[in-house]
């Protein structure tokens, strides 16, 4: 599963630049951000972003499909 910027920082409470920042810095460790020439990618694992906020990954997908269901 593909988790996105929007979908960790709804999941956590945040906003999505605070995922971002933190991934940059290494201070989440919820995945990854790699610097590509002057553009940021970002992968956030699903097992680590589950067990930051308690959850399994079941949960955390169930999760963010309802989240989606309601936008």
């Amino acid at each position: 599963m593909k988790i996105t910027v929007g979908d960790a920082a709804a999941i956590m409470g945040c906003s999505e630049q605070f995922i971002r920042i933190g991934l940059q810095r290494g201070q989440l460790d919820i995945g990854d951000a790699v610097r590509m020439s002057n553009r940021w990618t970002y992968n956030i694992a699903p097992a680590r972003l589950a067990a930051r906020q308690g959850m399994t990954v079941q949960e955390l997908e169930e999760e963010i499909k309802r989240r989606k269901a309601w936008a």
